[in-house]
């Protein structure tokens, strides 16, 4: 089951959490996470989990 959890801080800034997304729901979840991120100012502070990896689509390569 896909999953991004998402816990305001007590400092008014977001920590959002994903494990694996499946496929289908890959490039929504992203789109998703884009549009809060840009809505809360865009600043983006990533911390890799330690089972992360790495795959692209097409011309972007990003890492989970």
């Amino acid at each position: 089951m896909d999953k991004i959890e998402i816990e305001v801080l007590s400092d008014g800034t977001l920590k959002i959490s994903t494990d694996k997304v499946s496929m289908p729901n890959h490039a929504n979840a992203e789109a998703l996470l884009r549009e809060i991120i840009t809505g809360m100012g865009g600043k983006v502070d990533r911390k890799r989990k330690l089972n992360h990896h790495h795959h692209n689509h097409g011309e972007n390569t990003h890492e989970h």
